[in-house]
């Protein structure tokens, strides 16, 4: 996992207990209407690319910036498809962090996808019907929404999928 300065920061004053921060996320669809996905180094899955804003940057635009970063797309947000409060995720350096993710869809302008950083293991274009048997839970649900192509966002209370116009 690639850390910030200022969660290393934070880490450096709390060590590894639970964070409850801000994450983004974005299911970037090409022109062949296929779905950008990365095997993580962290957990061997499949996945939507994702990360973390920094102080002062937008989530539209941090996950503008992780995708390009990760993967070497350069991408586009068109809309929201909700905002999640997920599962903390153990990392393994034994941090602990638990995201609000806001999960957007994403247009791939350029690019070819590449390994671009040290947090892939692979990354590739999947049909929206045919994706890997591996891939994260959550991401398979947010994936399932942003393919409906809803005009209105999705948000989860109680583990009920709720939706607001």
């Amino acid at each position: 996992m690639a850390i910030s300065g200022y969660l290393r920061n934070l880490r450096a004053k709390i060590g590894h207990d639970l964070v409850f921060m801000p994450g983004v996320a974005g299911v970037v669809f090409n022109d062949e209407n296929q779905i950008l996905l990365q095997r993580s180094r962290d957990s061997g899955l499949w996945g939507i690319i994702g990360g973390s804003p920094e102080p002062g940057e937008t989530p539209a635009e941090a996950i503008v910036r992780e995708i390009e970063e990760e993967t070497n797309i350069k991408a586009v947000v068109e809309h929201l498809v909700g905002v999640f409060t997920e599962v903390p995720t153990h990392y393994p350096n034994h941090d602990v962090v638990q995201y609000v993710g806001i999960v957007f869809v994403c247009k791939a302008i350029s690019g070819e996808p590449l390994i671009n950083d040290d947090e892939s293991l692979a990354v590739g274009y999947f049909d929206p019907n045919d994706m890997p048997d591996d891939l994260l839970a959550r991401h398979r649900n947010y994936i399932d929404l942003a393919v409906r192509n809803r005009p209105y966002s999705y948000f989860i209370f109680d583990g009920k999928l709720n939706r607001e116009r």
